[in-house]
Order: C-alpha cells, then structure tokens, then sequence
C-alpha cells in the first residue's frame, strides 16, 4: 500500500469520525467550512479552493459508500452526518479515546486546571469525548446578560491579533466621547458579560484596557505590523488584577469564616500557601485563614458577598471598606423589628456544597 493511499484512508476514517452520530439533527450537523476548520492541515496546505475540492472528493466517497449522509440535500452548505454507529464499537478507537481521558486527567488535575479538561472534554477538535448532555458547567455566581457587540467588530480584532497587524478604529469611551486611534493589540480578555482587548494606542508604550462594546468600528491594517509591549504578560496582568480595575497590590488577607465558608475553603483554597487554623472554642467564627493575593475589586466582592459567614481581620485598610460598605448597605434597608408572618412561616431554602454526602 503506497504511503499516499494510507494516509488518505487514515483522512477518510478521521472525517467520519469527526461527523456526529446517525439521528444528530440537521442544524446540528457540520457543514465542509466548519469540517475544513475542525481538520485544519489534514488538507493540506494549499490553496482554499483546492483544500475544499479536496475535502469535497472525500465526502462524496463516503456518501457512496453509505457510511455518511448528507442530511439537507439540496441545501445550501450541505450538512452530514455518519450512518450507523459502527464506529462507536470500534476497540481501537474507544482504547484510543480512553488513553487521551488519562492524558487529559494527568495534565490538568495536578495543576488544578479543570476548567481547562472540561473545556477539551467538550470541544476537542477532532472528536468531542462528551456531550453538553454529558457534561455542565455550571456558574457559582449570577451570570450577567452578554453585552451586544457589533460582530464585524469582533472579527476585525481576532483578525488582527492572529496576524499580528495593527487595527484601525473608532472607540466611543463611557462619556460618549469619539476618537480614532491606531491599535496594536496585544491580548482579548472576556471578564464576565463583557470582552476587554489589551492594546498600545498610537506610539504609546502603555498598554491599555478597552472594552470591546464601545468599538464603533475596527478594521485590521495587514501592512501595518503591531508592535508588542515591553514586557507584556497576560498571565501577570491578570494576577496583578488589571482586568478587575485595581492596582493588584500583593496583600496578606486574614480572615475569619463560619458555616458553609469554612467547609468550601478547606476544600477550595484561596491560594495554594493558605494557612488555616481553627478558632478557640468560644468564638462565633470556625476557621482563621490567612493568604496572600492581589488586592482587586472581585476579591471585595467576593468578601462582601460572603456577608455575617466572614470577617476580614487584615490587612486594616481592607476591614475599614468592608465595615463601610456594610453599613452603607445596612443604611437602605430599615431595621425589622420582628419577622412577618408569611416570612416566618416560609420554608427555609439551603443548597449543599456536598450533595453526595447527602445521598
């Protein structure tokens, strides 16, 4: 067998694989520009028309041999999917699926970076492991509506920090106030509902923050070159806290904690050097727990939104700003003197952080 004729079996059984199963539905199934963007360089380097010709020949193959279908005939992209599940009983395939679990667990769980295992469970390029059926993330806080973006905008920005090219623009700040700076992006951050791209603006050697809803217009300039900032790292500024808006200073956190607080941070540290220590027997706290972090406006909100389970103990400046936004939430609302009546009686609602110990 020549080497090309392997290599184009092995392509052949890599796209039916990558096809979603016998009974998928229509708008679930891939098209030949998301096949092309899935397999990436299984065709080639050349040229776009002659990569799709190529990924064209092989689908009808398969469509011949009746182990895919085309499942909007006459549609406009054309859509496939697989026929029968033979290759779900596959040993080979299975054993190599299961191999790739073990790599994946091996790499994130030791670092902590299971968001990043769940995130390739399900959109591994080639062969999804599992299902948004199969597997959820779920948010621990309130989840913001996204902010509407002009979608030409954001391609411009991709566009233009994967070549590596500078972009033109109109940016409209928080004051409703336009200007036209040239760009040179650096890093696109997604903080909440909302995208920020880090950028150098004109000759300027400051990297800043902009938030990508107030792009009026953006457009890549490929002859233009971005330069990169000195010493930029996006790893550093977001530990430094310049995504949150603070200055990230490095400080000492000492807190104390009671109720549910106490058993998530023996079970999800702050920081890997979290010292916790348990509190005399007669206080109304469980734990003390001391870290050192950046100081940003997502760790007060997390510390306010913790309410009468934590007190900040240091660093001082920090307890003074939670005491007063406290008491400045305290102000709006006027003191109850005795439950209501419909509230007394109101079930109590608790949610367990350890429902398997509960089954």
């Amino acid at each position: 067998m020549s080497a090309a004729y392997h290599d184009r079996i092995q392509r052949l059984r890599r796209l039916e694989a990558v096809l979603p199963k016998q009974g998928t539905k229509p708008a679930d199934c891939l098209d030949g520009a998301r096949l092309l963007d899935i397999l990436d360089q299984a065709y080639g380097k050349g040229s776009p028309a002659s990569r799709r010709r190529a990924l064209q020949r092989d689908l009808e193959v398969l469509v011949q041999d009746q182990r895919i279908e085309i499942v909007n005939p006459g549609g406009k992209p054309l859509r496939y999917r697989r026929i029968g599940n033979t290759l779900d009983d596959d040993a080979l395939i299975w054993d190599f699926t299961l191999r790739q679990v073990r790599d994946l667990i091996a790499e994130a769980v030791p670092k902590r970076q299971l968001d990043r295992l769940w995130e390739r469970l399900l959109y591994e390029r080639d062969r999804p492991l599992l299902t948004d059926q199969q597997l959820r993330v779920v948010p621990d806080s309130l989840r913001l509506r996204p902010v509407e973006l002009y979608p030409e905008v954001l391609h411009s920005i991709i566009t233009a920090l994967a070549q590596r090219c500078c972009l033109d623009v109109v940016y409209e700040n928080a004051n409703g106030e336009r200007s036209t700076p040239i760009l040179h992006p650096q890093a696109l951050v997604q903080r909440g509902p909302i995208p920020y791209l880090f950028a150098l603006k004109n000759d300027e050697d400051t990297v800043r923050l902009y938030a990508v809803q107030r792009f009026i217009r953006a457009k890549p300039k490929a002859q233009m070159p971005a330069r990169a900032a000195d010493n930029f790292d996006l790893d550093r500024a977001l530990a430094e806290g310049k995504v949150d808006f603070g200055r990230g200073q490095q400080i000492t956190l000492v807190i104390r904690v009671r109720g549910y607080l106490a058993d998530l941070l023996l079970d999800c540290p702050l920081t890997d050097q979290q010292i916790c220590e348990d509190e005399p027997e007669d206080s109304d706290f469980a734990l003390r727990i001391q870290a050192s972090l950046p100081q940003t406006g997502q760790l007060l909100r997390w510390l306010l939104g913790a309410g009468d389970k934590l007190e900040v103990l240091e660093p001082e400046g920090l307890r003074h700003t939670v005491a007063e936004q406290s008491r400045k939430m305290a102000a709006i609302y006027p003191p109850v003197p005795e439950p209501l009546p419909e509230l007394a009686q109101a079930p109590v609602v608790t949610v367990s952080t350890t429902a398997a110990d509960d089954a």
